[in-house]
């Protein structure tokens, strides 16, 4: 979880740079997903900033979960809980398959942090 968390700060950092400094050889990674960049670009250049402040507690995250802390543990469960709003705010608005997609990954993959084997990991003193 570490590795993916580490993975999505390196993205969300990406994605803030093309946001704010736009019309790079960077842009070419929204290729990918025009759609995610036609939506976040009619908010403005600034719609980059929040991808750093995402950035950032991935980082601070992943950190965390690989030195076992339990505030990491409680944070990435916040994270997930908020792309899973996300991902039903997208079966809302009609991206049906993204967000169902979405839905399923994420619920998984918090069933799996919550179980007892890797909360117990979390919560040991002197890990």
């Amino acid at each position: 979880m570490g590795v993916f968390l580490f993975f999505g700060a390196t993205m969300a950092c990406y994605a803030g740079i093309t946001l704010l400094w736009r019309g790079t050889a960077l842009d070419r990674a929204w290729e990918l997903n025009p759609n995610g960049y036609r939506e976040l670009a009619r908010f403005g250049t600034w719609i980059g900033l929040p991808f750093f402040v995402l950035s950032a507690a991935m980082l601070v995250a992943g950190i965390g979960w690989f030195q076992r802390r339990p505030w990491a543990w409680k944070l990435l469960i916040a994270m997930m809980a908020v792309h899973l709003v996300g991902d039903l705010v997208n079966v809302i608005r009609g991206a049906v398959l993204e967000g169902a997609i979405g839905l399923v990954v994420v619920s998984a993959a918090l069933v799996w942090i919550v179980r007892s084997g890797v909360r117990n990991v979390f919560d040991r003193p002197g890990r």
